[in-house]
This record gives structure tokens, C-alpha cells and sequence, in this order.
């Protein structure tokens, strides 16, 4: 189902033939985030990203949106902390169509200084907006908690004081540097074939910059205690409570233990989280758990949003839970279920182009290769109830448990403490 090419200038060419689809997913992704950046660039691969829509030489920022959505297609893009990636989404049929755009906005974009000026204003009213929504904005306090100092604990967005010190120039040497051949990867998922993907790319393939992948500071943080970090809001509270353990590269992780531990503990309504704190006592409209991998670090977040009154009570069942899978394996029925429900979520995610488009796209700059689903769904049949529960005792340490916080509660102090209970 998958194939992969690498030109001798360092571009890839990756395909997922789906010839039952209708349409077809095109990603233009590049190895490089908002973890490259330094202090002062903070926020430059998501402003180029805006920026990238703006227009090139030939085709104005309205006829880049026509270019796509005139032929009925979809087309976005996203920044992440390690990757960024433009794709659109059409009947099969455009799929040259689409690549002409893709590549056209990230080799030929002009950046205007007038469009400069304006997406600078658009990033501040966007970052505005965050602030408004505290499951946002609590997740990018404990980024800084977790990370402090550090480009993993700086948000993606960057800040207005970045924003405003950045100039044309920033922008289009930091392209130059790492918009380049060797850290992209063009990904086709639908009724396409590698063949013909491949002769499409090969017309535009000598247009890219030669060039390596960057890379990216390793992550320094190491800590000893609990932390916390407070935001304001006036009458409910938005909470993350996270671990940054050492091991939880995904080359180093056991991955598929933990990815079941995950969905044991927090990832959709029959978990322990959801059933405790919701279903059985009513604390939380939201409530869940959710891990991250990047190249060398990541973490597991369990996110809430409840009334301040129930806060600390939420907190005490958060605990209960990570201690009683540190100490108690998790019986057969639940092991049986959870592995159930990631198999399925992994089939039915195949069933879309666009999720096969981003499954291609991650895993071959997170890993270097793809991984067949159905090695995924082997290694996960291969998990024991001792195994998730070793996991759970490295990883639910109190000496790396964080809390962030937005709400009107003035010192984290106490929580802290809490914290330290497990």
C-alpha cells in the first residue's frame, strides 16, 4: 500500500494507494517547527506558514484559494513543533492541480512587506483569540512548564514582541535555511498511483534548494519535584496535569504499552478518568488523557475542564488513578478492550485519505520509514497487563508530575502538594 522514493537531491516522494477513493490527499511537508527556532525567531515557521498564502509570482492570494477550491478541493496547512505541512484535498482526477499549488506557494510565495505588515496584525488578533480559550491557553502554560527556557516551552504562535521584531529578511533566510530538499517530503494518499506521483514530482523536484535537514536542540529539562504554573480566569478552571519523563522518545518508549495505558486511563468515555470523574461523580464536563512524542522527550497530558470548586476533589481521583495503575495490572477484560478500541481506531483511520496522508507524512519525519499498520496492531497484541503496569510505575512519578492552571486561584502551592501524595 505504501511506497516511498528518495531523489538524489534528498526529496521524498511517498505515496498511499487507496484505489477504492474517490479523491486524493496531497501533503507538502517539511521537517522543521516552532523546536528549531531560536529565542528571538520565536513564531517564524507559523508566520511563514501564513505567509506562504499570501501569493507568488504567479498566482495572487485569492487565486491560490480559487486554484483549489474552484475545482471542489480543500486546501490548509498547520505548524507543529517539529514538522509544518501544506496539503489540499481533491477528486483524484486534480491531483496535478494540486501539486502546482502546493509547490507553487512554497518555492515561488513573494512575501510583500505589505502582506508582511497585515499577517503580523492577523498573528496577534489569533493569539488574541487563544487567550480567550482556556484549554488553550492552559496547554501552552504548561509547555512552560515543562520546558522552561527551552523552544518545546515557547509557543508555537510566537509572541507579539517576536512578531513585531521579525523582518522580511527573517523570514526568507530562515526559508532558504530550512525549507530545503533533504527535510521535505511529498506525500500523495488516495486513488493515485506511485508512478504517477513520482513523474508529477520529478517535473518540479529541481526547483527545491538542496539541502539536509535541520536539526533541532535536544531537550535539556530535568526535574526533581512537582511544578505548577497559574493563568487567570474568572469563574471556572481549565487544568493540565503532565509528566516529561526521560524515556518517552518514541525510539526509546514502549509505545504500544503506553499507547494502551493511555486509552486505559483517559482516551474516550470507558476510561478510568472519564467513568470516575465524570460518569460517576459528575466533576467535569471534559476529562482526558492524551500522550505527545517528539524526537527526543514528549509527554502524557490529563486535561480537564470543571467548575473551581471541584478542583480539588478532581485532582485527589486524578491521583487515585495514576496510583492504582502503578500498583494493581489491569485485568484481562480491560486490557482485552482497550487494545480493541486503539485496532479499530487504527482501521478506521485507513479509511481516510487525509489521515493516511498524515500518517505517511509523521512517520516517515518522525521515524525515516512507515510503519504497517499491522505491525503496530501485532506489537500491541503482544502487551501484557505486568507491562502496562511497569509503565505506569516509570512514568507516574510525583518528582515529574507539572499542573497548570487557568483559573481565579491564586497560589498553586498547595496543589503541589497534592501532587506529591502519589
Amino acid at each position: 500500500m505504501y511506497q516511498v522514493t528518495r531523489l538524489s537531491n534528498g526529496l521524498t516522494v511517498a505515496t498511499a494507494d487507496m484505489p477504492h477513493m474517490v479523491g486524493v490527499s496531497v501533503g507538502l511537508w517539511v521537517g522543521v517547527g516552532s523546536r528549531y527556532e531560536c529565542p528571538r525567531l520565536n513564531g517564524v515557521c507559523h508566520f511563514i506558514e501564513h505567509l506562504l498564502f499570501k501569493g507568488t509570482a504567479r498566482r495572487s492570494a485569492k487565486a491560490i484559494s480559487q486554484a483549489v477550491e474552484g475545482i471542489g478541493g480543500y486546501l490548509n496547512a498547520f505548524t507543529g513543533e517539529e514538522n509544518t505541512c501544506f496539503h489540499a484535498r481533491a477528486c483524484s482526477d486534480r491531483f496535478d492541480e494540486l501539486l502546482d499549488v502546493l509547490q507553487d506557494m512554497l518555492l515561488h510565495s513573494r512575501f510583500a512587506t505589505n502582506d508582511i505588515s497585515k499577517e503580523r496584525e492577523v498573528i496577534k488578533e489569533e493569539i488574541a483569540m487563544y487567550l480567550d480559550e482556556p484549554q488553550h491557553q492552559v496547554q501552552e502554560l504548561l509547555n512552560a512548564t515543562l520546558w522552561p527556557g527551552e523552544p518545546l516551552g515557547r509557543p508555537i504562535t510566537g509572541t507579539p514582541q517576536t512578531l513585531d521584531a521579525m523582518r522580511r529578511s527573517h523570514l526568507t533566510e530562515y526559508l532558504q535555511a530550512h525549507y530545503v530538499s533533504g527535510s521535505t517530503v511529498i506525500v500523495a494518499a488516495g486513488n493515485i498511483r506511485h508512478a504517477e506521483a513520482l513523474k508529477a514530482v520529478k517535473r518540479y523536484a529541481r526547483r527545491f534548494l538542496a539541502g539536509e535537514r535541520s536539526s533541532a536542540a535536544p531537550a535539556r529539562s530535568r526535574q526533581e519535584s512537582p511544578r505548577g504554573c497559574l493563568g487567570h480566569q474568572e469563574d471556572r478552571a481549565d487544568s493540565d496535569c503532565s509528566r516529561d519523563p526521560n524515556l518517552f522518545a518514541p525510539r526509546r518508549a514502549p509505545v504500544p504499552a503506553l499507547r494502551l495505558l493511555n486509552t486505559i486511563l483517559g482516551e474516550n468515555m470507558s476510561s478510568r478518568l472519564f467513568q470516575s470523574i465524570r460518569e460517576d461523580r459528575g466533576l467535569a464536563y471534559s476529562i482526558y488523557s492524551t500522550p505527545s512524542f517528539f524526537q527526543d522527550t514528549g509527554d502524557l497530558v490529563i486535561a480537564a475542564g470543571l467548575d473551581t470548586d471541584n478542583l480539588g476533589r478532581t485532582l485527589q481521583l486524578i491521583m487515585r488513578e495514576l496510583r492504582g495503575l502503578t500498583r494493581t495490572m489491569p485485568g484481562s477484560g480491560e486490557l482485552r478492550r482497550a487494545r480493541d478500541y486503539v485496532n479499530g481506531q487504527i482501521d478506521l483511520g485507513r479509511e481516510s485519505t487525509d489521515n493516511q496522508m498524515n500518517w505517511v507524512g509523521e512517520q516517515l519525519l518522525g521515524y525515516g520509514t512507515i510503519i504497517d499498520p499491522e505491525k503496530i496492531k501485532k506489537r500491541l497484541g503482544q502487551v501484557t497487563n505486568a507491562q502496562i503496569r511497569a509503565v505506569a510505575r516509570d512514568f507516574f512519578r510525583p518528582d515529574r508530575l507539572n499542573l497548570a492552571l487557568v483559573s481565579p486561584i491564586k497560589s498553586v502551592g498547595h496543589l503541589n502538594r497534592r501532587l506529591c501524595e502519589l
